[in-house]
């Protein structure tokens, strides 16, 4: 909890220098989170530019249900979003969050569900919660990603397929969470 302190989460390795490119220049306090391992195998692009903080962008548009994914689980939300026609949104900054966004998405989803390679206490996920809270958008959120204890050593897709974060689980996950919502309707 710094203040001014810009939190980015690239979602491959083409994104991951346009989030250090956008660091380097930013005059205050930034961090790019990055996982372990290999990203999916995204092209680079020779051209290296900024991005503007604090927003996000849509990858896929559908209905019901929205995918917020902070960082490299966006190829994952991407693939699990064709089982439910939902919306994907490539969140890239944990901090600050793209807040006209997310208003837009509390008025307009069923279910909104965070994903994110960290842990969900204290995480990406829990800002989108309080941001929420605070504005008075009560809303169903479903936060997905690592438990509150240690992961034994593996690969990564191990270590995520354990921590319920690969796309079976996910959409198992999911699925659960809008038939609770609908028994609720």
């Amino acid at each position: 909890c710094i203040p001014n302190l810009v939190i980015m989460a690239p979602s491959d390795e083409s994104e991951c220098r346009l989030l250090l490119q956008t660091a380097y220049e930013y005059p205050g306090p930034a961090l790019v989170r990055y996982p372990r391992g290999c990203g999916p195998g995204a092209l680079i692009n020779g051209e290296l530019h900024t991005v503007p903080i604090g927003k996000a962008e849509i990858r896929r548009y559908g209905k019901g249900v929205a995918f917020l994914v902070f960082g490299s689980l966006l190829t994952t939300a991407l693939e699990v979003a064709k089982t439910f026609d939902a919306t994907v949104i490539n969140m890239r900054f944990v901090k600050p969050l793209d807040r006209s966004l997310l208003k837009d998405l509390a008025t307009s989803y069923h279910l909104l569900v965070t994903l994110e390679e960290n842990v969900i206490a204290g995480g990406a996920g829990s800002a989108v919660n309080e941001f929420l809270a605070a504005s008075g958008l009560p809303m169903h959120i479903l936060n997905l990603g690592l438990p509150d204890h240690f992961i034994e050593h593996a690969s990564s897709k191990e270590q995520l397929a354990e921590a319920g974060l690969d796309a079976s689980s996910i959409e198992t996950t999911v699925r659960q969470a809008l038939t609770k919502i609908m028994l609720t309707l």
